[in-house]
């Protein structure tokens, strides 16, 4: 994603240089939806520990080969440079060969394959398939002639499938079916995991306009795109709300509002900020809303399972 420079951006070195190629900030789409999905499956199944594993190294091993991907895409499309803001800088900062990324990149792929692999074993092969459609939008989120990073949908598509899908499947292959609750409890994820893509483009803003890029953010302005960011904050919290009181959830979902100070804090982070490094806490933020949100919900779901039995 096209970023700007900063004077205060320095090397990595040693281990760090790996893992902030995979962008952790964004590790919490990865995770949140698989522990969410599995938490609400205690209620219909007993647990398989070993699916539950395989799900969730999976979901992160996408998640940080899609980060991996947008690295070695944007350096090949001149977009960043040493001081670019809000990448893992392993290319232009610390000399790894962009081969080596890709690499690790399929590396990743791959595993995650396997993993998919066992997974339908012990479950359906239909999640190849779902699968599979997940790994080509990862890939074609920065790969390919028309990356989907560059348009409007970055942030529906990256939630729906990061969300929504990765939702269902944890759930799925716990219980064996798809039930409308976790539809419904997967709809305010799919919203959050969109606010972070949202958010990096509201701090890449003037970046991805000079690029030629048509992200939401460009086409409403920065101004309407703070709005909008507080909008899908609002509508995530008041979905739960609306589900609890009109799809009998339980009320320990409501948990969800101790993690109300971030949403805010991101919000305002980002209000009067033309600097992209000026706009990092307020990512962070977004980001760190997303992770609460889905650890409180999958606690009160949790929480209200051995309340009950």
């Amino acid at each position: 994603m096209s970023k700007q420079a900063s004077p205060t951006l320095e090397r990595d070195h040693g281990w760090r240089i790996w893992w902030q190629l995979t962008r952790p900030h964004t590790l919490t789409a990865g995770f949140v939806p698989v522990f969410l999905g599995t938490a609400l499956a205690l209620h219909s199944a007993k647990l398989n520990f070993l699916l539950f594993a395989a799900m969730l190294i999976a979901s992160l091993l996408i998640q940080a080969a899609t980060n991996m991907f947008n690295e070695y895409y944007d350096y090949k499309r001149g977009l960043d440079n040493e001081q670019s803001v809000g990448i893992g800088g392993a290319i232009v900062r610390n000399g790894v060969q962009p081969k080596t990324v890709l690499n690790l990149a399929f590396l990743f792929f791959g595993i995650a394959i396997l993993l998919g692999v066992y997974i339908c074993m012990n479950t359906t092969w239909w999640i190849a398939v779902v699968g599979a459609i997940c790994m080509l939008i990862a890939y074609l989120y920065t790969g390919g002639p028309y990356p989907i990073a560059y348009t409007p949908f970055g942030e529906f598509l990256s939630g729906f499938f990061m969300g929504v899908i990765i939702v269902l499947i944890s759930f799925y292959i716990q219980v064996g079916k798809i039930t409308a609750d976790s539809v419904l409890i997967s709809i305010p994820i799919m919203i959050l995991i969109g606010a972070i893509m949202l958010s990096n483009n509201i701090r890449d803003l003037d970046g991805d306009k000079k690029n030629g890029r048509r992200t939401v953010a460009i086409l409403i302005g920065r101004k309407k795109a703070i709005y909008l960011l507080a909008t899908m904050f609002t509508v995530s919290y008041v979905w739960i709300i609306a589900f609890i009181i009109f799809g009998g959830a339980t009320p320990w979902l409501l948990l969800i509002f101790i993690s109300i100070p971030k949403p805010i804090r991101a919000v305002k982070g980002f209000i009067g900020k033309t600097e992209p490094i000026q706009m990092l806490p307020a990512m962070k933020a977004t980001a760190q809303t997303n992770t609460f949100f889905g650890l409180l919900l999958t606690i009160g779901y949790v929480l209200a399972h051995f309340i009950n039995n």
